[in-house]
């Protein structure tokens, strides 16, 4: 009876959700409502006010669509007036809508941001210099330039309000795991990503997948007794992952090679190159989070991943849905087992094979297509092979991608740790037990 009463009332939730849209889409897709397509090129800032003393400035800043969508700024480093060029595009903006941004400055290793000050200004096109003001004081605390370009939207059956439309740009996070204690010079065996891509709403909906319940991990995660301890450990470990400090890398993708950079191999522990110029034969973990639409992912076999619950929990920061989640692997066409070291890298053509597999979410295998089409879109020119978890060509594939690994030496492809290194439980541990910490 009981599993009947959850079914029930998550069948009122999702029908609940699907008039919220309803209403929504009737009320912005208001007839007498304009619509644009808009490319904001956020420029740069001057005479920032210093929000310490000492020292310069590692200003960001974060900006809004009338809270619909959010862009990210990178960071620029040591600088009071820092100047970016970076560029937004977003179809289908309401020609009222007021864009909003925050300027902040990144302290090292600091869980919270720095307000430095924050403008609005409308969606008209030109070029403005806008006033930066102090949220509390209400004094000015810069100037920003920023540039908007404006066209009539195509209304459309597929077109959604506030759609994302590029450029799909990637951070690179390090992993607190990185150091003297891991004895690694290359901190690409130890990153997470994250890559904001377009299409999300497009494909999937409002289609999300829950954590699953027949899980065991799962349950020690969202339902149990100690459940609220485990997600804090969990969230602190995602922070942690996805801090953002000047160590950070920052890039645009615009093709398939683009991607397949951020997984080119790294050193041996020696110091010695692995796979220099070469992708990495490596299992990654990867969900598309419901939050920003953005596709995170890391190795799967990194050391921070030890002794968690959900390698794709901590991804997702304790998410009760996801949009999607699984592993991805690269290969050259023909597979591992077919490729041999002494072929020159720019004879060899890359691909992705992504699945399902995730016992935390069990994400429905009919689906997985759309992840293809989600991907493609987003990366021009790549080839996407879709495997679902139980297809046994995905496991030929991954074993022999881990076949390959060995042959040359690789790093574990399991997650593993040793005696001189320190996982991120180790570092989440620590932080818990300080005063005033989640």
């Amino acid at each position: 009876m009981k599993g009947s009463h959850d079914a029930l009332q998550s069948a009122k939730v999702k029908f609940s959700n699907h008039l919220d849209t309803i209403q929504l889409a009737t009320k912005e897709f208001d007839v007498d409502t304009k619509y644009v397509d808009l490319v904001i090129r956020f420029i740069g800032a001057s005479d920032l006010a210093k929000v310490h003393v000492i020292g310069m400035m590692n200003p960001c800043f974060r900006a809004t669509l009338d809270d619909k969508v959010s862009y990210t700024s990178t960071i620029k480093v040591n600088t009071l007036s820092p100047v970016w060029d970076e560029t937004w595009m977003v179809k289908m903006v309401p020609s009222t809508a007021t864009l909003s941004v925050v300027v902040q400055e990144v302290e090292t290793g600091a869980l919270v941001d720095n307000d430095i000050g924050t403008f609005q200004t409308s969606v008209n096109p030109g070029t403005r210099e806008v006033e930066i003001v102090g949220k509390r004081s209400g004094r000015k605390k810069g100037s920003f330039w920023l540039k908007i370009e404006s066209s009539p939207s195509a209304h459309n059956s597929r077109s959604l309000p506030y759609s994302f439309d590029g450029p799909i740009h990637y951070s690179r996070h390090d992993s607190p795991t990185m150091g003297v204690l891991t004895n690694l010079k290359d901190t690409r065996l130890y990153s997470t990503w994250k890559i904001y891509i377009k299409g999300v709403p497009q494909l999937f909906g409002d289609m999300v997948q829950r954590w699953n319940h027949d899980y065991k991990a799962a349950h020690a995660i969202f339902k149990r007794p100690t459940s609220i301890a485990v997600r804090s450990g969990i969230m602190a470990g995602h922070h942690m992952l996805y801090a953002r400090s000047v160590s950070n890398g920052f890039g645009v993708i615009t093709s398939a090679d683009d991607v397949f950079k951020l997984l080119r191999g790294g050193l041996r522990r020696d110091g010695t190159s692995i796979f220099e110029n070469r992708v990495k034969p490596a299992v990654y973990t990867y969900v598309i989070a419901e939050e920003d639409d953005t596709f995170r992912f890391s190795e799967t076999g990194a050391a921070f991943f030890v002794d968690f619950a959900s390698k794709h929990a901590l991804l997702s920061n304790c998410a009760e849905s996801v949009v999607y989640s699984g592993e991805f692997h690269p290969r050259p066409q023909g597979g591992w087992e077919n490729f041999s070291d002494e072929t020159d890298d720019s004879g060899v053509r890359w691909e992705l094979v992504i699945d399902n597999n995730s016992g935390t979410y069990s994400p429905n295998p009919d689906m997985l297509h759309k992840v293809v089409q989600l991907l493609e879109l987003n990366f021009t020119g790549i080839n996407v092979v879709g495997l679902a978890q139980d297809d046994p060509e995905l496991k030929k594939s991954v074993n022999a991608c881990r076949e390959y690994a060995s042959r040359v030496k690789s790093t574990e492809l399991k997650p593993h740790a040793t005696e001189v290194e320190e996982t991120l439980s180790d570092r989440i541990l620590a932080h818990l037990r300080r005063p005033n910490n989640y």
